[in-house]
């Protein structure tokens, strides 16, 4: 694997005998290291990989992409790539679940190792489009706005928070992550014939009631649903533990 590859796929947690990895893509804003807390609770046998997207953590020295087509082309290099070691299960959270069925619809056409099961979370289903109601925060947020975001969904650590260079750092962050999110167009008929799971808050008000439906008819193999406390980051309790909420982890279904 060469450096720039290493720098990508980020090993956050290893079990001594892996049978499974779970592999996560970003959400909005959000860096590799937002998942690297699951590694305690994963259950045994399960390795954590993050994706590290350009501009960003070990790539912050790397121009960030432009456009979602550029941004799906690195994570599905990289998800392939972490793929060749084994068996593994792809989760995406908001805008890294669009990220995750695309990687996921993109390896199925393109060939390469594929997920055993596709997870998204908290994300309405691609097919409806880019509507206002997904694009937030969104770019006419002023810079307090987008702080005021990432606070009161615990995106910012208190370190950086106290230092107003990795404030300015982070909202930069955001901002390309906003521009790329908001050149994503669903291409029709785009499916995967993978298991999928999706998982959705009860007190999320950006997802639509029908969500569940909407993503069932984009997937050929096995669907299943699951509604968890909380909006679009769940509950804190919930969130530190979501891996506990992914069953293809552990039983048969992720084999």
């Amino acid at each position: 694997m060469s450096p720039a590859q290493d720098t990508t796929v980020v090993r956050s947690h290893r079990s001594a005998e892996p049978e499974r990895t779970l592999v996560c893509l970003g959400f909005c804003g959000g860096g590799a290291g937002a998942y690297h807390p699951w590694g305690p609770v994963l259950p045994p046998h399960v390795d954590l990989v993050t994706i590290c997207y350009p501009g960003r953590d070990g790539r912050f020295l790397e121009d960030y992409v432009q456009n979602w087509d550029e941004l799906a082309a690195d994570a599905t290099a990289a998800v392939s790539s972490a793929g060749e070691e084994g068996p593994y299960v792809l989760f995406g959270h908001s805008m890294g679940g669009w990220m995750a069925f695309e990687v996921a619809a993109r390896i199925e056409r393109q060939g390469g190792p594929r997920p055993q099961t596709l997870v998204v979370s908290s994300a309405n289903a691609p097919s409806r489009g880019l509507t206002p109601q997904d694009m937030f925060p969104n770019m006419q947020d002023t810079d307090e706005q987008l702080l005021g975001w990432m606070r009161a969904h615990g995106l910012m650590p208190a370190h950086v928070l106290d230092d107003p260079d990795l404030q300015e750092m982070a909202i930069e962050l955001m901002r390309a992550d906003i521009r790329v999110r908001d050149t994503f167009a669903y291409a029709d008929g785009t499916m995967v014939s993978i298991p999928l799971q999706v998982l959705t808050g009860d007190e999320d008000s950006v997802i639509e009631p029908d969500t569940g439906e909407q993503w069932q008819r984009l997937a050929t193999a096995g669907y299943r649903h699951d509604v968890l406390p909380g909006g679009h980051f769940y509950t804190p309790a919930v969130w530190q533990r979501l891996p506990e909420f992914i069953p293809s982890l552990t039983d048969d279904a992720g084999r």
